[in-house]
């Protein structure tokens, strides 16, 4: 096309429009993409500038979903920590109750209530991670939140571990022992026998009697010991039949009275079954060893174990106002019955069954204990339980292993425990508390740091659509005037062949 020859006018319309097209092409390409620089070709520095400020934004973006990651790792172990110290609150209510009663069962039931708790704080400590981590479980749980690129700005938030509540360097709430129970049991036996004394009145004088004399001796004989007794006026002799029934009365599991109407000494035994009680007198003082101490010779009593349906008062082991307490190990009274004419071995055992954390079972003459706790049952009758005759508190005893909340030193050492923990709960509360305020700070710049890279980079690359928007408009402008002015160019041209027409 080298042989064409345009004329000045229409090659500088020509270029105009073609200047044109390429300014528009590139208004056109920033109204479409929104930048300004498109490329390293727009302009170098600008693009460069702009990689680099982009390529960092999104560096700290990946950075910061991690913190976000780790904000809720955070807040998962802060979570936990409040419910334990709920928990902990909970555990120390109880041991305040405990303290309130003096009820050594009671005292058992909450040192299980208490282990409870325990045990629920372990599960909840192990409950408490996010995405596999856990602060509240220990070591190997370290939680590192990295803050910049090249990692040299960092935050490490050292776990605490409480699934074990027995750590010293934790809790230190060491679970209570419960004790252990424990059994006893104690027979109940009856035994009658009568001593004749005919013509006596309880104020006559025993030697009154044709053969009886002082200095007559009568012996008693328990099966165990011997008690001796002699007749006379003498300091600790027996003078009269009352003096003889008193002592009768003075030996353990024995009780005597006298009817004047029969003139006979009754004898009740609460003996052991096993023990043959006897009576016997001897002749010395002119006595008739043929007569013994009642005048038919030697007086032999077998006791025999009790019914259920048998009368308490039918044994020389009670009598009537007598009363029986049942106390635990810490003297709480938890029982008594006071007895009466009426008061059956059966109402005895449904008394002892009423009481928590002891039971009762009556087989052939025979009441077993057990209990879950140390318990004694009492009475104002020092005759009570007399099997072993060398007891003489008159009581029965089942001595069980203590609860570690038995005794008030225990239960205030163990609140002293609980206020430890709480204070090393509040005090992992407030690290926790720390560090999450660190990493949402952290956060909260990083969010803003990225927002400046951002708009820096966008400063350099984004176009000005109002701006582009009017150089369009300006271009089109152009454009249209260009090719006016090409047309006028080339019509300018055209009326040369007017002179050859």
């Amino acid at each position: 096309m080298s042989d064409i020859v345009l004329s000045s006018a229409v090659r500088e319309n020509l270029l105009s429009l073609k200047s044109t097209a390429k300014l528009q092409s590139t208004t056109q390409n920033r109204l479409a993409t929104g930048l300004k620089v498109n490329s390293a070709l727009d302009n170098p520095n600008s693009f460069f500038t702009a990689a680099g400020l982009t390529d960092r934004a999104n560096d700290l973006s990946n950075l910061l979903d991690n913190m976000g990651q780790a904000v809720q790792t955070i807040r998962a172990a802060d979570d936990g920590i409040t419910a334990i110290t709920k928990l902990v609150e909970s555990a120390k209510a109880i041991a305040n109750q405990a303290l309130q009663t003096q009820s050594e069962y009671q005292r058992k039931t909450y040192a299980e209530r208490y282990n409870d708790i325990l045990e629920q704080i372990e599960d909840l400590a192990r409950d408490s991670d996010y995405k596999g981590k856990n602060l509240l479980a220990g070591a190997g749980n370290e939680l590192q939140v990295i803050f910049n690129e090249d990692s040299t700005s960092n935050l490490t938030v050292h776990p605490v571990d409480f699934t074990d509540t027995t750590l010293s360097t934790g809790l230190a709430l060491n679970d209570l022992g419960v004790g252990a129970g424990a059994t006893n049991s104690f027979t109940l036996a009856a035994g009658t026998t009568t001593l004749d004394l005919t013509g006596l009145q309880a104020s006559s004088k025993l030697s009154d009697l044709a053969d009886w004399a002082d200095g007559d001796q009568v012996t008693i004989f328990d099966g165990t010991t011997t008690k001796t007794l002699t007749v006379g006026s003498n300091p600790g002799e027996i003078e009269t039949v009352q003096d003889y029934v008193n002592a009768i009365n003075d030996m353990q599991g024995l009780k005597a009275t006298f009817d004047e109407d029969t003139d006979q000494i009754t004898v009740v035994s609460g003996l052991d079954p096993a023990v043959s009680l006897t009576i016997n007198k001897d002749n010395a003082g002119g006595g008739n060893a043929t007569n013994g101490g009642v005048g038919t010779g030697t007086t032999t009593l077998v006791t025999s174990v009790m019914t259920a349906g048998s009368t308490l008062i039918s044994s020389g082991g009670f009598d009537i106002d007598d009363v029986l307490y049942i106390t635990d190990g810490n003297g709480f009274e938890a029982a008594s019955i006071e007895i009466d004419e009426n008061t059956t071995v059966s109402d005895l055992v449904s008394l002892i069954k009423s009481v928590k954390g002891l039971d009762a079972n009556f087989t052939a003459g025979s009441i077993s204990l057990i209990g879950d706790v140390s318990w004694s049952i009492t009475s104002t009758n020092n005759d009570f339980n007399i099997r072993d005759l060398s007891v003489t508190d008159g009581s029965v005893n089942i001595l069980a292993t203590d609860s570690d909340f038995a005794k008030d030193t225990d239960i205030e050492r163990v609140l002293q425990s609980i206020n430890s923990a709480l204070d090393e709960l509040r005090a992992a509360a407030g690290n926790l508390g720390t560090s999450l305020s660190t990493v949402e700070i952290r956060t909260d710049f990083t969010e803003e740091l990225i927002n400046t890279l951002e708009v820096g980079a966008g400063a350099l690359t984004i176009a000005d659509m109002n701006e582009e928007g009017a150089n369009m408009l300006a271009l089109q402008t152009r454009q249209q005037l260009s090719s006016t002015a090409l047309s006028l160019a080339n019509q300018a041209e055209q009326s040369v062949l007017s002179l050859f027409g």
